[in-house]
């Protein structure tokens, strides 16, 4: 799928999941080298900074969650910036440039044609990324607040799992938004060098790289966060599994004189005391009572119970 929008000094044009004529096509008509075309044609493992006459070319993977079926991965989005073009190519449904195709239409709607240039709808369309990133991270970090609310509510064999899992996600975030950092840098200092953009762009790749340590900060906090919590959660099941223990053995020690008590009177043998008393079992049961009474008030006391 190929989308062009069109603003006063250039265009952007959009490739979603696209096929090889398309690429092809769009190569031709901005004049893209060989060696950018193929690295187009399919996805990169990896961030990549190329360069050529009048152009550059930005492979980074930004952070994304299936939600479907809950796993945490990246996406692929490819840049090719020139003076007058914007080309940038995804070979998935990326939502934060779905959302702003959606509002550039609305606003060419009402208004016509922007009064943008490149550098600007460049570094509106790293805004939109990064705001997204944002905001997943700060979604991911209201349901570690649920998490932490079930953790004291002493659901701490439950949110073992649900702790793990937040953290996991977090770690993939922080990693993806540290692989960008080095190419990223590259790639918008190699722009500032051609001057293609006038003085102003510095200021402009300024925002971008502050926009990216900010979210990557926010991330990192809320990853520490995850952390210290886990490490809470497992002290107080370390507390629990310490008192349900203690317990055991309080009660183990409270029946193991009563069980001595009864296999003492369960031998049948000569001189027994109470052997042929008709009250036997009943004197023997309170005995049993009264040593258990006995126990149980001593770990009273001692606050073991």
């Amino acid at each position: 799928m190929v989308f062009r929008y069109e603003y006063s000094g250039g265009v952007w044009v959009d490739l979603e999941q696209p096929n090889e004529d398309e690429i092809r096509q769009v190569a031709q008509e901005f004049s893209i080298s060989e060696r950018i075309e193929m690295e187009l044609l399919s996805p990169t493992p990896s961030p990549l900074v190329a360069s050529d006459e009048g152009m550059g070319l930005l492979v980074l993977h930004f952070p994304a969650h299936d939600e479907k079926n809950g796993v945490a991965g990246s996406q692929e989005i490819d840049f090719i910036v020139g003076k007058h073009f914007i080309v940038t190519v995804r070979y998935e449904v990326v939502a934060p440039l779905h959302h702003l195709k959606k509002l550039l239409e609305a606003q060419k709607l009402v208004a016509g044609r922007a009064a943008l240039t490149t550098d600007v709808l460049f570094e509106i369309l790293f805004a939109h990324l990064y705001t997204s990133v944002r905001d997943h991270t700060n979604h991911v970090a209201s349901h570690l607040e649920l998490v932490e609310r079930d953790m004291f509510d002493g659901h701490e064999r439950t949110t073992v799992r649900a702790i793990s899992n937040v953290s996991r996600e977090f770690l993939h975030m922080e990693a993806a938004l540290a692989n960008q950092e080095e190419p990223l840098n590259r790639f918008l200092k190699s722009l500032r060098e051609r001057g293609s953009f006038g003085v102003s762009f510095s200021e402009r790749t300024g925002r971008i790289l502050a926009e990216r340590t900010q979210v990557a900060r926010l991330i990192e906090t809320h990853r520490a966060m995850a952390t210290e919590l886990r490490q809470t959660n497992l002290a107080l099941l370390e507390a629990r599994q310490n008192e349900i223990m203690k317990t055991l053995t309080t009660i183990n020690f409270v029946f193991l004189p009563l069980g001595l008590i009864s296999w003492t009177f369960a031998m049948r043998t000569e001189g027994m005391p109470l052997i042929d008393s008709p009250n036997a079992f009943w004197i023997v049961l309170a005995l049993m009572f009264g040593v258990a009474v006995l126990l149980i008030t001593f770990f009273i006391k001692r606050r073991w119970l």
